[in-house]
Parts: C-alpha cells; structure tokens; sequence
C-alpha cells in the first residue's frame, strides 16, 4: 500500500489539485480507459472526452459485443461504467496513480449526428482514433456518447465521489501534457534534482529510493520505494504556476537555489581589479 503525505503549505494556497481538477488532468492526459457493461467483457475507449453538456464521447471498437449490446437498447441506453485509469510515467513498483470511475447510461450517437459531435471532440482533442469512426467501410471504432450520473476518484489517499458540476467547471492542469516527458528527463538526466528535492523530506522518508512521481501548477510529488512500503509525498510551490517560466523558479525554490530566475552570480570585484 501507498502512503501519502505533505510538506507543510501556507494556509491561504491550496496544497494540490482538486479532485475535480485530478479527474479533468486525468481526462486530458491521454491514459488507459475501459468501458464495462454487464454480461460482456470490458473495452478499451482510445477517445473518452468530456463534453461541455455533461457527457462523455466514447469510442469502442466496432467489433466488440458491447457495441451490439448498445444499438441493440436504442433510445434507452445501457448501463455503464468508464474506468480511466492515471499511470505514472516512470516504471514504479505501483505505477497506478489513480483510478476514476464514471457511471451513466451509455447510448450509440445517431449517423445524422456522428460528424458533427467528431468536428466538436476533435477541435479540443485530436485522437488520430477519431479518423476511424464513420469512415465506410474502414470504420474501426463506434461513436457513442455516456450521460453522467456519478464520478468517483480513488488514490492512494482513499476515495471521492466528485459533483458533474464542480467537474464541469474545473480545468485541466496546464502542465499534464508535458508531465510525462518531464519527469522522464527528471529521473534520467537530473538526478542531482531529485536529490536536492529529496533533501526535502523528513530524515525518516530517506531511507529508499525517491522518484519523481508528479507534476502539476501546485507542486511536484515524490514516490519513497522503502522497504517497508511505498510513501508519496507532496512538495508544494509557494504559490500555484501556470506558466513554464513560473514552474521553473518554484522548482528552483524547492531546491534552494538562491538564483530563482536561473541567472549568473556578479562577478566579484577584486581590489584593484
């Protein structure tokens, strides 16, 4: 099991991410989902994308059970349930970040209505599988849309059912398309970062190998492979980021670097120089 902890913040800044803003990273990240429904077995959804009405579009291949099961119920839909699933970046001993399950009713999108939702799903999120939904006879995937009726967030830290409002309303974390390359440089060719971030950490966290496990505007989270078990640790920022160049001087903050905007020391006058 995974242990969680913190460093201390100040009060007036949110420690992390919302479970609202976690599921919408989650969403725009690009990992692994499936979608289950009774009686069959589950299917990969390449495109699972949130829709400003409340929905999911999802796609499933066109081939699987599920999807006869779907246009076989019409207008009433099927009940269903969405896994994605978070993965960290890194080869960990745990690697699942996080779990979300999103339950509704799931239902075939009519043909008259396929190409429009496609120009909408695809002007904020351009899967190469969208190509093959509605292409003849080459159509690879079906196109089908999920009504929301509860979303739950699971970690490590326990579990949430979050409210489709405060889902609607949160945003993706500006760094989560660049997470991953990010902290696969991190651990690949910056040790000596991870380092002064695992300097960080109280004395007793230090006795496994630290890896880096997250990034997002309000801090960077740490993984501690102990032996006697895994324990994550948060790093906040002092203050949220939301640029490249904000990210950069909070991590430099964490490390104690004492030039924040990554500049040269004076050159010290000598006298008589």
């Amino acid at each position: 099991m995974v242990k969680t902890s913190a460093t201390t913040a100040p009060t007036t800044t949110p420690a992390g991410p919302s479970s609202a803003e976690r599921i919408r990273s989650t969403c725009a990240g690009g990992g692994g989902a499936m979608l289950a429904v009774e009686g069959v077995d589950p299917v990969s959804t390449p495109v699972h994308h949130l829709l400003d009405d409340g929905s999911f579009a999802v796609t499933i291949p066109v081939d699987a059970p599920l999807w006869a099961i779907v246009v076989s119920a019409g207008t009433a839909g099927v009940q269903a349930v969405l896994e994605m699933t978070d993965y960290a970046p890194l080869r960990l001993r745990e690697p699942v970040r996080s779990l979300v399950w999103i339950r509704g009713g799931v239902h075939a999108v009519p043909n008259t209505d396929v190409s429009e939702l496609l120009d909408l799903v695809a002007g904020v999120d351009p899967n190469p599988a969208l190509l093959e939904v509605n292409s003849g006879g080459q159509s690879r995937y079906a196109l089908m849309r999920l009504q929301i009726e509860s979303v739950v967030v699971a970690d490590a830290t326990g579990a949430e059912s979050v409210g489709l409002d405060a889902l609607l309303q949160a945003r993706p974390d500006p760094f989560c398309a660049m997470e991953s390359c990010w902290l696969q440089h991190l651990e690949s060719a910056h040790q000596d970062v991870v380092h002064r971030l695992a300097s960080r950490l109280p004395a007793t966290m230090r006795r496994g190998r630290v890896r880096p496990l997250g990034l997002d505007r309000y801090g960077v989270r740490l993984r501690v492979e102990a032996t006697d078990g895994d324990h994550d640790v948060r790093l906040p920022f002092p203050n949220p980021v939301d640029d490249v160049t904000g990210l950069s001087q909070a991590i430099r903050v964490l490390m104690g670097c004492p030039f924040l905007n990554g500049l040269q020391a004076r050159r010290v006058e000598r006298p008589g120089g």
